[in-house]
């Protein structure tokens, strides 16, 4: 695949290679990527905050205990998941 970045992006490379952070361009690339991923999965969280907040409202409600015991599950799956 080729691509074609617009000159300011082209400038946003440049100045992240010149912080010696990465090594190629493709690592900024794949850095802006990952980024990208991990937006989305906080939007998808964003939007089960969403649902849990209409659940209270309507009086469905969990333990505090069960929801910190999934709360850190899902922290340390997606500590897991940033580090690949």
């Amino acid at each position: 695949m080729s691509i074609v970045l617009k000159p300011e992006h082209e400038q946003l490379v440049q100045a992240q290679l010149a912080t010696g952070k990465y090594a190629t361009a493709d690592d900024v690339i794949i850095a802006a990527l990952k980024l990208l991923e991990r937006e989305q999965q906080l939007e998808a969280l964003r939007q089960k905050i969403a649902i849990g907040t209409d659940q209270i409202q309507r009086g469905q409600v969990v333990d505090g205990e069960t929801v910190f015991a999934q709360l850190q599950a899902k922290i340390t799956q997606m500590s897991k998941q940033a580090e690949t």
